[in-house]
C-alpha cells in the first residue's frame, strides 16, 4: 500500500470532486462528501510524510513505464511536506467555507472546483516531470479563475480577467522553455534534466532557459517585479476563496522555483545573486505596499508579496541551513497567512466592512477573538517565541554563514515594517474606540459560528506550536533542505527505483 502512496494525493481530490458534480444540486452531500475526502487527503498526507521520513523518497511510475519515460511521481521531503500542509489547509478552509460561503455562490460548482484545485495544487507538489507540471499549472489556473469570478460580481471579474491574463503569459512562457528544452536535452523527466543538462554544448541555451522559468515561476509566485496582479486580484472573491488562493497558489510558484533551481540549475553563475536582489525588492515593495493600505484584506494582499521575498532568500542563499529555513517560512506563512485572511472574514461578516478607519473596539467586545487575531500578527511579524521569529532567525543564521549581510540588513528592515503594519490593524480595528455607526458586541462564539471559529484557533495553535516546538521541525526540515542541496540524491532515488 506505501508504494502507491505518492498517487492518492492526487486520486482522493479527483474522487471527490466528480463525486461532487454526481451530487450535483444537493449542496449539503457535496459538502458532506468534500469533507471525508479533505480528511482522507489529510491522513494521506500525514502517511506520506512519516513514510518518505522513515523509508526514504517515494518514486511511482504510472503505467510502469520506467524513468525517463512515461509519467513519474516523486515524494521527497519538500514535496511530502508541502502535501501534508496542502490536506491540512484544504479541511480546514473548506470547514470555514461550509459557514462563510454565501448560498448564492455555493450552487455554481463551488465544491467541485475547490477539490479540483487542490488536485492541481497537489499534483504541482508531486510530479517528476515537467511537462506535467505545466499541466498541474493549467488545472491550477482553470479552478483557481472560476472561483475568482464565482458570484460574476464586476469587482470579481475585473480582477478574474487580471488574474487569468498575466498567469496566461506565465503559463505560455513555460510551456515554450519546456519545448525549447525538449528540443535541446531530448527529455523532460526532471531527473534525466539534471543529469543531461550539464552537458550540453551551448550553455546560454541553458541559460536563457533558466531565465524563462524564473520569469514564469516568478509570476506564479508573485515576485519583484512581476506582483501587480495579486494586490488587484485576492481582494476581490469571498475570504474562503482569498484564504485558499493565499494559502496554496503562490506557494505552488515558489516550490517550483526552489525544486527546478536546486535540481536542474544548481551550478548556475547568475541565477542566485539575481534571486537575492529579486528577493530584496519583493520584501521590500511589499511591506511598503501593505504599510500604506488601510483595507484589511490589502494590507494582508501586499504581505504575501512581501513574505515571498523572504522564501527566495532561502533559495538565493542555497545553503541547507537556508534552504531548511526557506520550507519552515513557507509552512509559517501558510499558517499565519491564512488565519489572518479568515479572521478577516469573520471581522466583514461580524461589523460589515473590512475598511480599517471604519472598525474599531473589537478587543473590548471579543478580547478572545482578538488574541487569536494578535498570536498570528505577531508570528507574521516574527516576534518569539511564535513561528515566525524561527523562520527568520533561521534564514539571517544562514546569510551570516554565507557572509550575505545585504540580504539580513533588508531582512530586518522589513520585520520592523511587518510589525507595524500587523500594528496598524490592531490599533485601528482592535483598540481604538467604534464609529458610532458600528456595533461591535454582537455574539461572536456562538454554535452557528463554531465551523468558522475552529479553524482559526487551530491554525493560531499551530503558530504557537510550531515555535514552541521548533527544533523537532526544523531536524526533518534539514534533512529535507540536504536533499535539496544534493540533487544526486533524487536522481539516484528516480533511476534506482525505475532500474
Amino acid at each position: 500500500m506505501t508504494e502507491m502512496l505518492p498517487v492518492l494525493p492526487v486520486i482522493i481530490p479527483l474522487l471527490t470532486a466528480i463525486l461532487n458534480m454526481f451530487a450535483w444540486g444537493n449542496i449539503r452531500l457535496q459538502r458532506r462528501i468534500s469533507v471525508v475526502g479533505l480528511s482522507l487527503l489529510f491522513l494521506v498526507g500525514s502517511a506520506l510524510l512519516h513514510t518518505v521520513n522513515t523509508e526514504g523518497i517515494q518514486v511511482v511510475f504510472i503505467g510502469n513505464w520506467q524513468a525517463p519515460y512515461g509519467i513519474v511521481l516523486v515524494a521527497d521531503l519538500f514535496s511530502a511536506v508541502m502535501v501534508f500542509i496542502t490536506g491540512m489547509m484544504g479541511i480546514l478552509i473548506m470547514l470555514y467555507a461550509i459557514r462563510s460561503m454565501s448560498e448564492r455562490r455555493q450552487p455554481f460548482a463551488f465544491y467541485p472546483l475547490y477539490n479540483t484545485l487542490i488536485m492541481g495544487v497537489c499534483g504541482a507538489f508531486l510530479t517528476g516531470d515537467l511537462f506535467n507540471l505545466y499541466v498541474w499549472f493549467e488545472v491550477l489556473l482553470m479552478s483557481s479563475f472560476v472561483l475568482l469570478s464565482l458570484g460574476g460580481e464586476k469587482r470579481q471579474l475585473v480582477g478574474a480577467i487580471q488574474y487569468v491574463t498575466i498567469n496566461l503569459i506565465s503559463s505560455t512562457l513555460f510551456l515554450l522553455a519546456v519545448g525549447m528544452m525538449y528540443s535541446v536535452v531530448g527529455t523532460l523527466n526532471m531527473a534525466d534534466l539534471a543529469q543531461r543538462l550539464p552537458l550540453v554544448d551551448n550553455q546560454h541555451i541553458v541559460d536563457t532557459l533558466t531565465v524563462m522559468l524564473l520569469i514564469a515561476f516568478g509570476i506564479k509566485a508573485a515576485v519583484f517585479p512581476l506582483f501587480f496582479w495579486l494586490p488587484v486580484s485576492y481582494d476581490v472573491p469571498p475570504t474562503t476563496i482569498s484564504a485558499l488562493f493565499a494559502a496554496l497558489l503562490t506557494k505552488v510558484g515558489v516550490y517550483s522555483m526552489v525544486r527546478t533551481t536546486m535540481l536542474l540549475f544548481p551550478e548556475s553563475d547568475f541565477v542566485f545573486p539575481v534571486l537575492a536582489i529579486i528577493a530584496g525588492f519583493t520584501m521590500v515593495l511589499g511591506v511598503m505596499g501593505a504599510a500604506s493600505e488601510y483595507d484589511f484584506r490589502r494590507v494582508l494582499s501586499f504581505h504575501i508579496i512581501s513574505q515571498i521575498g523572504y522564501m527566495v532568500m532561502g533559495l538565493a542563499i542555497a545553503t541547507p541551513l537556508a534552504l531548511a529555513g526557506t520550507i519552515y517560512f513557507v509552512l509559517h506563512n501558510i499558517i499565519a497567512k491564512t488565519n489572518l485572511f479568515l479572521i478577516s472574514g469573520i471581522v466583514n461578516e461580524q461589523y460589515g466592512n473590512y475598511y480599517l478607519k471604519k472598525l474599531g473596539g473589537i478587543y473590548r467586545a471579543q478580547p478572545v477573538f482578538a488574541v487569536v487575531f494578535l498570536t498570528s500578527a505577531l508570528a507574521l511579524a516574527g516576534i518569539p517565541p511564535l513561528s515566525g521569529f524561527w523562520g527568520k532567525y533561521s534564514l539571517i543564521r544562514a546569510g551570516l554563514e554565507a557572509e550575505d549581510y545585504a540580504i539580513i540588513g533588508v531582512s530586518l528592515f522589513v520585520s520592523v515594517w511587518t510589525l507595524y503594519s500587523m500594528m496598524k490593524i490592531w490599533a485601528e480595528a482592535f483598540l481604538k474606540n467604534p464609529p458610532e455607526d458600528v456595533v461591535v458586541d454582537s455574539p461572536l462564539w456562538t454554535s452557528d459560528n463554531a465551523l468558522m471559529l475552529t479553524p482559526i484557533v487551530i491554525l493560531a495553535g499551530c503558530s504557537v506550536l510550531m515555535g514552541v516546538a521548533a527544533e523537532p521541525i526544523f531536524e526533518l526540515l534539514l534533512q529535507a533542505g540536504e536533499q535539496l542541496s544534493d540533487p544526486q540524491i533524487y536522481i539516484q532515488a528516480v533511476f534506482q527505483t525505475g532500474g
